[in-house]
């Protein structure tokens, strides 16, 4: 697989190309990313969503509208896509297919895997593509995704890091903000994280 990433917008949200077997993926097209994915794509084939905040989501209208592609979005957070709920003036777009809890997908045969790991939203979750894990806001380098957003839950967030906890094997992360790590260094802080949230609630 071949990654290219490029932070997008006020938040620098990574935007994600995975290239697999000369498929396309793109992870979370954020706030002006058009322009980047499409002089970055070849045989472009899906969007895939990791959750459904604003700087994750900003350009999936407009790279589906040029690109011709369905958009995958866990179905708990459609509605971020289809409302703005955080006001920020999101373009609105709408899932092609809404993404239910742990699921595995056959996209023009690559396997893609959604590992639902609700908190940060209810439906963040990440995307597995072989050893490699596209977190979103659920994981980053030595860190967590904020549980105090509306519609976040520090209950959800405590059972989702718990969940990653006992994961086996290792997955390289590439993270929606910052660097990528792995997850068996995350697992290592996991447990200060659960603490943390466990405090606030």
């Amino acid at each position: 697989m071949q990654i290219k990433i490029q932070p997008m917008g006020p938040y620098q949200t990574n935007c994600y190309i995975a290239t697999v077997e000369g498929k396309d993926f793109i992870i979370d097209p954020g706030v002006d990313a058009t322009k980047w994915v499409l002089n970055n794509v070849t045989n472009p084939v899906a969007i895939l969503n990791t959750h459904g905040h604003f700087d994750h989501v900003w350009s999936n209208a407009e790279v589906k509208e040029r690109l011709k592609l369905p958009i995958y979005c866990p179905k708990e957070d459609s509605f971020m896509l289809t409302s703005d709920p955080l006001g920020q003036g999101t373009p609105k777009s709408t899932p092609d297919y809404e993404i239910v809890g742990d699921e595995e997908l056959n996209i023009e045969g690559i396997k893609i895997k959604y590992r639902h790991f609700p908190g940060h939203t209810p439906g963040c979750s990440i995307i597995e593509i072989g050893d490699v894990w596209f977190s979103g806001d659920f994981l980053f380098q030595q860190s967590i995704g904020r549980w105090d957003f509306p519609s976040s839950s520090a209950e959800e967030m405590v059972k989702s890091l718990e969940k990653a906890l006992k994961i086996e094997g290792d997955y390289t992360i590439y993270p929606g903000h910052g660097l990528s790590t792995t997850l068996k260094a995350e697992q290592r802080v996991i447990p200060f994280w659960i603490d943390q949230v466990k405090k606030s609630m």
